[in-house]
């Protein structure tokens, strides 16, 4: 009853037969006595940390496919030990040589191993993947393997192990020859990408009330709410934000389950525009409104810019925060840690707490004191003007689980 999975088991680490004779071997081999001594099972061990790579490229999306010169039995097992499916069907050598073209589409879009593979063939199944529309990663170490490599989208070369050829030909070159490095790759791309969009979309943002400040009560005949100081002082908040924060940013928690975005999608979306203007948008409307009433009750223009101008500073701080991420609110993203966020936060209200209650600075920026009610009303006033973008990560949320 155990044969057959015994044979199976042996096929599959690639055994070899020793035998031994007293005579010596002749030209042909055939019809002489052997000494059966035993049999010798070879075995490349998986390393650990390819399953739970292997596992997470699925989670993202991501498809494995695994080409070997080994026996399909052989594929099988090492398929089955990492986790790769479906294990049931498997492409050899020789079936791609039989096939056309057609045939390989076909077939190519529900294998993921294949066997008894020369390195030319490589070429072949890069060549099949790409034609049904696949965004190609191929990694190699061989001098045959260069062609696959160049033909893929991205080529990746073994760096320790792989040929100056194959490395040449690569775009990418693993300095440590483990799969789990690649997933790690992929993961620190989508955060980069992440990050560039959160970043241009605060830069558009945190413009838009800047320019409207500018112009505003010029049109309406009001005192000019910005001078060039309070501008300049603005940018040592905007800059390090662009520039440290965002770059600093950790990747979101979900970035490994999300599906391969489109390769045609643009950096900046129509979407991550419109989210980014209203954005602007709104913070521009509370704060004219802000201006507006201080300035109409009386308040002297030097009350009524100090009042604007904070409240502006605090709506910035908030766009930060709330920019960090586009799912997640502000209170889950403050338990990930960014250093560079706390410093750039931190500068921005000292500074702002200079320029208004040391007297040569709030001079030179032409405001006048501020009390702690006009300080309540600024902190109130820039954290409603960001509150609905996380009222829509919340609503969006709620969307996606509800189709779930």
């Amino acid at each position: 009853m155990g044969t057959l999975p015994k044979t199976h088991a042996l096929e599959s680490s690639g055994p070899l037969a020793y035998l031994e004779s007293d005579d010596r071997l002749p030209v042909q081999q055939h019809d002489f006595e052997f000494e059966f001594v035993g049999l010798i099972g070879l075995e490349d061990p998986v390393r650990p940390t390819v399953a739970p790579a292997i596992a997470e490229c699925y989670g993202a999306g991501i498809r494995v496919v695994m080409i070997t010169g080994d026996y399909p039995v052989t594929a099988q097992n090492i398929a089955r030990q990492i986790g790769l499916s479906p294990l049931d069907k498997v492409i050899t050598g020789r079936e791609l040589e039989q096939m056309g073209e057609s045939e390989l589409r076909d077939r190519i879009q529900s294998t993921n191993i294949f066997a008894r593979v020369v390195p030319e063939q490589k070429l072949l199944i890069v060549n099949a993947l790409k034609r049904s529309g696949e965004i190609v990663a191929m990694t190699g170490d061989g001098v045959n393997d260069a062609p696959a490599l160049k033909s893929a989208h991205i080529g990746i070369a073994m760096g320790e192990l792989g040929t100056d050829v194959a490395r040449e030909s690569a775009d990418l070159v693993l300095l440590k020859d483990d799969f789990s490095s690649i997933v790690e790759s992929v993961k620190l791309g989508r955060r980069i990408f992440d990050n560039l969009k959160k970043g241009m979309a605060y830069t558009l943002a945190v413009h838009v009330p800047i320019a409207g400040m500018s112009l505003i009560p010029v049109m309406f005949g009001w005192p000019l709410v910005l001078l060039p100081i309070h501008i300049a002082f603005l940018h040592l908040i905007i800059d390090p934000a662009c520039t440290v924060v965002f770059e600093a940013e950790p990747a979101e928690s979900d970035i490994m389950r999300r599906p391969p975005r489109n390769p045609k999608e643009p950096l900046f979306s129509r979407r991550t525009l419109r989210l980014a203007l209203l954005q602007g948008i709104s913070v521009l409307v509370v704060l004219v409104i802000v201006f507006a009433i201080a300035y109409s009750n009386g308040n002297s223009e030097f009350n009524a810019r100090a009042l604007a101008f904070t409240t502006l500073i605090i709506s910035n701080l908030a766009m930060i925060l709330t920019n960090r991420s586009w799912s997640r609110t502000i209170p889950e993203m403050l338990q990930a840690p960014n250093q560079a966020l706390w410093w750039v936060i931190g500068g921005g209200l000292l500074f702002l707490g200079l320029v208004l209650y040391v007297p040569l600075l709030r001079h030179l920026f032409s405001f006048s004191l501020l009390h702690t009610d006009d300080l309540l009303v600024s902190l109130v006033s820039g954290v409603v003007s960001i509150f609905w973008f996380e009222g829509l990560k919340l609503w969006n949320r709620r969307n996606m689980n509800s189709q779930k």
